[in-house]
């Protein structure tokens, strides 16, 4: 008992060094994620208010399926757009995009089409013509039958993936500096960091299968019409590489990006946590800090409950504390508190107590 106070003591000293986040150039992007449920969204709303108060125009960007962005701001976020946050003096504009209805509009667009899926993806991005050329060729399986989880993968790449191109690329978001993030929960943010490179391969064998195509016989060329077609088609496949591999680049960027795990103290929680920065490491998705949600403080009372709950957190702060890679990230302790953080003044709170 006494080495797990230690433990809660050491995590309780240690500061988020926000002075540093926010007086960095370069590091603009901050992404939030962690198990479900674990306050990612309320930790990433606080930090998006603390940057705005703090000076730094800011966006704070949800893909969570569950709207709970907007549920922290005490207002409708779900538009799809950029919405002003209320409530503050400094810029602070919020954006909830979900996923789930970019993968719903994919598969009944397939289920109309015969489960045409990859060709409808084609069309959505301008390459439905080189869709059409190559059902033309009798290649229709490579076409009707998407690979596993590629429904998925489109849904985030719309709702995603191109959006973060939209605030590196746009001149509107350039007096943006901190761009905040509040991933879904870990399974679809593993799959939406593995995207460019999931991607990136797959228009890299469309590629090579074009090339093969247009090099075969006279017959199979006229399929592709005129010169001028074939090559806007690679122009085309060749953009969405170059894109793809700027977001590739941005997540791997230490110096302009950094993901922040988000965790409360049970052992559920944490091995999840041990698991995410592993495959975080195996992306080279630049990690520092530790959110250790929700721990409870030291009680005078005689509560049984409180003591019992205490010592079950106590465990997952020494699961912490013993493990060899989450133990070397910057450990930040947020209270577990006695009221409901929604609303800016709540949020700004929070971040008061958390973002140190």
């Amino acid at each position: 008992m006494i080495d797990s106070m230690r433990s809660l003591a050491a995590l309780s000293e240690a500061a988020a060094g926000f002075d540093e986040m926010v007086s960095s150039t370069q590091r603009k992007y901050y992404m939030l994620g962690g198990k479900g449920g674990v306050g990612k969204t309320s930790c990433a709303a606080s930090l998006a208010v603390k940057f705005a108060n703090h000076g730094h125009p800011t966006i704070v960007v949800s893909t969570d399926p569950a709207h709970s962005l907007s549920d922290s701001f005490a207002q409708d976020l779900s538009g799809g757009t950029l919405v002003p946050v209320e409530g503050l003096d400094s810029p602070l504009f919020a954006l909830e995009i979900n996923p789930e209805i970019s993968r719903e509009e994919f598969r009944t667009a397939s289920q109309k089409s015969g489960g045409s899926g990859v060709k409808d993806f084609m069309d959505s991005m301008g390459l439905g013509m080189l869709a059409d050329q190559l059902g033309e060729l009798k290649l229709g399986e490579l076409l009707d039958t998407p690979p596993p989880g590629m429904d998925e993968a489109i849904a985030i790449s719309k709702a995603f993936a191109f959006q973060v191109m939209q605030f590196v690329e746009s001149p509107e978001y350039s007096m943006f500096t901190r761009i905040v993030f509040d991933t879904a929960p870990t399974g679809h943010t593993l799959r939406l960091l593995s995207l460019p490179d999931f991607l990136d391969a797959s228009i890299g064998k469309m590629m090579k299968l074009k090339k093969k195509l247009a090099s075969a016989t006279s017959a199979i060329k006229s399929v592709f019409g005129k010169e001028e077609t074939r090559q806007d088609a690679s122009d085309k496949l060749e953009q969405l590489r170059e894109r793809m591999a700027k977001v590739r680049d941005l997540f791997h960027n230490s110096n302009t990006t950094e993901f922040v795990i988000v965790t409360i103290p049970t052992v559920m929680a944490v091995s999840e946590s041990t698991r995410l920065l592993a495959s975080l490491k195996k992306e080279h998705v630049p990690v520092q800090r530790l959110v250790v949600n929700q721990v409870l403080p030291p009680s005078a009372s005689e509560c049984k409950f409180c003591e019992m709950k205490r010592k079950d957190q106590m465990r997952g702060l020494n699961m912490i504390q013993n493990d060899p890679e989450l133990s070397r990230l910057r450990l930040i302790q947020a209270p577990l508190v006695d009221v409901e953080i929604r609303g800016v003044p709540a949020l700004k709170f929070m971040g008061d107590m958390v973002w140190r």
